[in-house]
């Protein structure tokens, strides 16, 4: 019998087999990683938004997924890695689903505006909505709804806060907008 993993989240997004959790720790903080046996289903920074709250999941910082996000992600802040492979098993709505498969094909350095996903899924009229999907995705960083800006060039915002966005930019090598940089660290203050 499977249950949710989080109180927190709609139970669909953490059910599944064989659910671990475990902690990686990066130059940005620490992300919790939530994986079943079908592969990585969650992976949030402390205290972002859309966060699963505390996880009913066992402890195995070895499970394969989780021990394969820690070294890809490691790879990555190194700069050496431009493409994850670990296994992903997000759960979301249809909708959402597909919003984050595309997310999944923008490459490391490139960014893409929220009308055009919402044009390339066959939505053009949903920029919101796919704003709210793309707010919700449960694999930061592997699944880079940091590459989603504004049509204008501007950040938008991040649910593991903009600083981090910026910083994920920054590792990847992306041109910011002018002034872009700038107004998110003015959220800081």
């Amino acid at each position: 019998m499977t249950r949710p993993a989080s109180s927190a989240l709609p139970a669909r997004r953490t059910t599944g087999s064989g659910l671990t959790q475990g902690v990686i720790e990066t130059p940005l903080g620490a992300l919790t990683a939530l994986a079943g046996d079908d592969g990585l289903m969650g992976l949030w920074f402390d205290r972002q938004q859309h966060g699963p709250g505390t996880l009913d999941a066992p402890v195995d910082d070895a499970q394969r997924w989780i021990a394969q996000a820690r070294r890809e992600l490691a790879l990555y802040f190194a700069g050496r890695l431009r493409a994850f492979e670990v296994a992903l098993a997000p759960q979301g709505t249809p909708f959402q689903e597909a919003v984050w498969q595309r997310l999944r094909a923008i490459r490391c350095g490139d960014t893409i505006s929220y009308g055009r996903i919402a044009r390339e899924i066959g939505s053009p009229q949903a920029s919101r909505a796919v704003g709210a999907a793309v707010g919700r995705n449960p694999i930061s960083v592997i699944v880079p709804c940091h590459r989603v800006i504004g049509e204008n060039g501007t950040l938008t915002g991040y649910a593991g806060g903009l600083h981090r966005k910026v910083a994920l930019l920054d590792i990847e090598g992306v041109a910011l907008a002018s002034g872009a940089r700038e107004a998110a660290q003015a959220v800081l203050i």
